[in-house]
């Protein structure tokens, strides 16, 4: 780990020594501000406020593993010239903070988890873990709609204040979201107050702690949100799978990008059925291009979650 440490500040050295000799040439002005964003859901969130006001860029590509995402200098670059950087926070975005630590004074940046109150991750019955790793933010705080709006109004403020001459209009185009988002959030607890049931079962990563909490769910899952494990301990499975038959739940749940195995494994043992909730963490190429949004995806989440708890 250390060896990998000084490795790392040597290339973060090596790129800045570069990013100074450059600095010369470099453009003066930009028909557009530039804003950064890691993610998929700060995307979504600022092309519905921003539009095409703003030059918006997504450093994970679509239909890739969020999870141990590891920046090129090429996309540092791209963070170093931005004018707004937008970005998680918490344990998967480390890299950030050794970046903010050598040129803060020339990055913008916000983080999602100030602008929320985040939770910790948790390690609940039966989750495959590590209890003696301190706790960490779950970093997964736009799962909850509740949290979007909170979201919603962060990334405006700081639009506005990157484009004041445009801060009416992306107001009013924040508050035309939010009116959506709650919209959305209203009928998630409509949803739980006809329930028969209020226990949920995850065949891999938990994603969606914040959302849990929102609308009063017990969740059972294999991994915590940011786990890197990737075999789940065939106890853990054992348990997941006794859980859906004592509860006598109706079916499991996947995340993006699964492989579905544990879910395949459950469903095979117990009879239920699988679907698939969106975390929203990122999406194919073919939904990008297509022009998926978060509002999309939660709406789709929320079909499959009222099969779960009826």
């Amino acid at each position: 780990m250390k060896r990998f440490q000084r490795l790392w500040a040597v290339m973060l050295c090596i790129f800045f020594l570069i990013m100074l000799a450059s600095c010369k040439n470099r453009p003066e002005t930009k028909e557009k501000p530039t804003v950064v964003v890691t993610i998929f859901p700060q995307y979504d969130f600022i092309r519905r406020i921003a539009g095409d006001r703003v030059e918006l860029k997504m450093l994970v590509k679509p239909g890739s593993e969020v999870h141990g995402f590891d920046p090129s200098l090429a996309e540092m670059s791209e963070i170093l010239d931005s004018d707004l950087f937008v970005y998680v926070g918490g344990e998967t975005d480390r890299w950030v903070d050794d970046l903010l630590r050598s040129n803060g004074s020339r990055i913008h940046a916000v983080a999602l988890l100030d602008l929320v109150d985040p939770v910790d991750e948790e390690i609940p019955e039966g989750m495959q873990g590590d209890t003696e790793d301190d706790p960490e933010p779950d970093e997964h705080v736009w799962t909850s709609p509740q949290n979007a709006i909170l979201i919603t109004d962060g990334l405006c403020d700081a639009l506005c204040a990157l484009l004041p001459e445009e801060a009416d209009a992306m107001r009013e185009n924040a508050a035309s979201f939010k009116a959506e988002l709650e919209q959305l959030d209203e009928a998630y607890h409509d949803v739980m107050k006809d329930a028969k049931r209020n226990v949920v079962v995850f065949a891999e990563r938990f994603p969606f702690r914040y959302l849990c909490e929102e609308l009063g769910l017990k969740y059972y899952a294999a991994l915590p949100g940011c786990s890197s494990n990737e075999e789940v301990a065939l106890s853990t499975v054992s348990f997941l799978i006794n859980v859906v038959r004592e509860q006598n739940l109706p079916g499991v749940f996947y995340i993006e990008f699964s492989d579905e195995k544990i879910a395949d494994t459950i469903s095979d043992a117990t009879g239920c059925e699988k679907w698939r909730l969106h975390s929203c963490h990122n999406v194919t190429k073919e939904e990008f291009d297509a022009g998926v949004t978060y509002l999309d995806l939660m709406w789709k989440n929320l079909e499959n979650l009222k099969k779960a708890v009826n």
